[in-house]
């Protein structure tokens, strides 16, 4: 059940946290009339929501980003009005897609005064070295937290390899991603895979109920072989 109308989305660069971020609009567009994403990250220079956003209008998911770009983000950027529109607007569930590094989701104290009640979800590759344990995971997220403001409320499991992601790596970053929600008191919602690993998971007898429970499968729209 979707209780919040705000959803953001962050995590480490590399992490899969804008492919998540179109599965998650396209999904909640499933339920709900208005959807948006803005793209938020100012960081990242390649694989960004914003080069979807005539596939994402086509399927009727607004897309918003900054006006300004890239920029040097120790200094916090100017208020969007596109994108405050996106977030006070409460007929709309919104994505903030958020850049991959801790400055940036510095860009989120300029809306800090609107986001109230926020689903705020952190995506974790336990295969990028900088997520790969659980404390690295935890100090992580409180970088995140500390620069954008924010608590994490929500953890999503994105573990793959690029190409040679295996149902190995999803079973890998479950147990780590599990260890990180007991410890913190943290929900840990999914287990994001493409569709065919997502088969492969829950044709296994010897998979556990709770993995296949946690499985969000996804197309892949940014880089199409990247968790092929």
């Amino acid at each position: 059940m979707i209780e919040k109308r705000l959803h953001i989305v962050y995590g480490h660069f590399g992490s899969g946290k804008s492919e998540f971020s179109i599965n998650y609009a396209l999904y909640l567009k499933k339920f709900f009339d208005n959807v948006a994403i803005c793209d938020l990250d100012i960081i990242n220079m390649y694989f960004r929501v914003r080069e979807k956003t005539d596939f994402l209008k086509e399927k009727g998911v607004e897309v918003y980003s900054s006006s300004r770009g890239h920029q040097d983000v120790l200094d916090v950027p100017a208020l969007d009005p596109s994108i405050l529109k996106a977030i006070q607007n409460k007929s709309y569930q919104s994505i903030l897609d958020v850049g991959g590094d801790p400055k940036g989701a510095l860009i989120l104290r300029t809306y800090e005064p609107y986001l109230k009640d926020t689903e705020n979800i952190f995506v974790i590759n336990t295969n990028r070295p900088e997520t790969s344990k659980t404390e690295d995971i935890i100090s992580y997220m409180k970088l995140i937290e500390s620069m954008g403001g924010i608590r994490t409320n929500v953890l999503v499991n994105t573990t793959h390899m690029l190409k040679d992601t295996t149902s190995l790596d999803i079973l890998k970053g479950h147990d780590i991603v599990s260890e990180v929600s007991e410890k913190l008191n943290i929900e840990f919602r999914y287990n994001v895979c493409n569709i065919n690993i997502a088969n492969v998971l829950k044709n296994d007898p010897n998979v556990s109920d709770e993995v296949k429970d946690k499985l969000f499968p996804i197309n892949l729209y940014l880089r199409q072989d990247w968790m092929s």
